[in-house]
């Protein structure tokens, strides 16, 4: 069964965790989402709380699916048989690791602004994440532990994928998980809230843990969400639930929000990562929801699919798909009558393109977010979807693909560019800005219709 939130978890794993014996025990929490589940632990074990910092490597085209990880004193872990499945080469490598490098220091500076890190010489490092996918990032938190002096590396975590966890076993002394479910996709999968954890969050709990004297208001029961608003009570929702979407034979899988009485609905599609599961566009979609938008949230393309760059850019498979599952849509109950929009990351901002163009679907605006619209290629001039175009500031090479696209276009448009943001949005307030941006222009120009059936 999955988690009810981060905070929950962490209590969960802290109530397992005092039953062993640890000599000189402290908790690395591994950002984002690690700090809200190891500060329950390491209150629980009255531990000293400390960040263990590292970034995932992301593949050049599936920026959410791990080839790797870095982390702090140089340690790097390359996923040789991912990156042999495929096909990166050295130089693509080498650009997602300088770019990463660079979010590495940032967010050193920025967690440990105000404190030191505390020594591991002779200690257990108790490793703690949200969850465990691929193990690449708990690798190099392993190997970081190491390199500052450890004796002892426990890995300690809610859930992980089984191959992860005995993978793991070579770099840690124990692999601990409450929960090791197959088929494993994502880690956001065994949680019913999984959002973003922001820097205020993550900086809160550490403060609280160390100086409980000067208690931050909340941060003892602070689930570390991030922040996404609650402007008011929120009503049951008429449908929530996860489903098979589009024609049978296609096989995919999607989860279905509808609001009561909502204004219009919004299919995003994805060809990236891990998809559905991604807290990123969990994040979206709850957004949505809350501005009384229904969404279908689903994924493009299968498991096995989706780690192949033939069918991550296959733009007309792409177009296809979303087309058809649009079409589907149409007599879901609660979701007929409602005007229909497009959001899309990645390689998937050009499939939603070609879809408005050649799928036969009456769709009434549009939003990218951080996508690749160049790639629908000529279609583009023929676009009559009002299409708004989201980028991050520090997204350079796709800011610089957005305005080709946006050149070609000549429907209405719109290219904004967020402020501080790269390409996962993951800078505080980015991608609540993004998501804001996104519900305005969907209710600006979608037809909220007759009432739904």
């Amino acid at each position: 069964m999955p988690f009810i939130d981060r905070t929950s978890a962490g209590r969960l794993l802290a109530e397992n965790l005092v039953d062993y014996f640890f000599i000189d025990p402290v908790v690395l929490a591994v950002p984002r989402g690690g700090v809200p589940v190891a500060y329950q632990v390491a209150q629980a074990l009255d531990a000293p709380l400390d960040v263990i910092v590292v970034r995932k490597l992301g593949l050049p085209f599936q920026p959410e699916l791990a080839m790797g990880a870095i982390g702090e004193d140089g340690v790097r872990v390359i996923d040789t048989e991912t990156v042999s499945a495929v096909g990166a080469t050295d130089e693509e490598i080498h650009a997602v690791e300088s770019q990463e490098r660079i979010e590495l220091e940032r967010q050193i500076q920025r967690l440990r602004s105000e404190s030191s890190r505390v020594s591991l010489v002779g200690r257990t490092a108790l490793v703690v994440d949200d969850g465990i996918a691929t193990g690449s990032t708990a690798r190099a938190a392993c190997l970081v532990a190491r390199a500052r002096g450890a004796t002892r590396v426990v890995i300690a975590v809610p859930v992980s994928s089984r191959q992860a966890a005995t993978r793991l076993r070579d770099v840690a002394d124990e692999v601990i998980a409450l929960e090791t479910p197959e088929p494993f996709y994502a880690v956001g999968q065994w949680y019913l809230e999984f959002d973003h954890t922001s820097d205020e969050a993550m900086t809160a709990l550490i403060a609280d843990s160390r100086h409980p004297e000067l208690r931050v208001a909340g941060a003892a029961g602070a689930t570390g969400t991030g922040p996404h608003r609650v402007d008011a009570p929120v009503k049951p929702a008429l449908r929530d639930e996860d489903l098979s979407v589009g024609p049978p034979a296609l096989g995919l899988r999607g989860h279905l929000t509808i609001p009561d009485d909502p204004r219009a609905l919004v299919v995003m599609g994805n060809a990236s990562g891990s998809g559905r599961h991604s807290p990123r566009h969990r994040f979206v979609t709850a957004s949505l929801n809350q501005s009384g938008l229904a969404t279908l949230l689903f994924d493009l393309l299968t498991p096995l699919e989706e780690v192949e760059r033939t069918y991550v850019f296959d733009i007309g498979l792409l177009g296809n798909r979303l087309a058809a599952v649009t079409t589907w849509l149409s007599d879901e109950p609660g979701a007929r009558g409602l005007g229909i929009g497009y959001f899309a990351v990645d390689s998937g901002a050009a499939g939603a393109l070609d879809a408005s163009v050649h799928g036969q679907v009456d769709i009434g605006a549009l939003v990218s977010l951080g996508g690749q619209p160049e790639l629908a290629g000529p279609c583009l001039s023929m676009v009559t979807v009002p299409t708004l175009l989201l980028v991050g500031e520090r997204d350079a090479t796709v800011l610089t693909h957005n305005r080709q696209a946006q050149s070609a276009l000549t429907c209405e448009n719109r290219l904004t560019v967020i402020p501080r943001a790269t390409h996962l949005f993951e800078e505080p307030g980015t991608l609540q800005e993004a998501s804001d941006l996104a519900a305005s222009w969907f209710t600006q120009h979608l037809d909220p219709g007759p009432a739904p059936l």
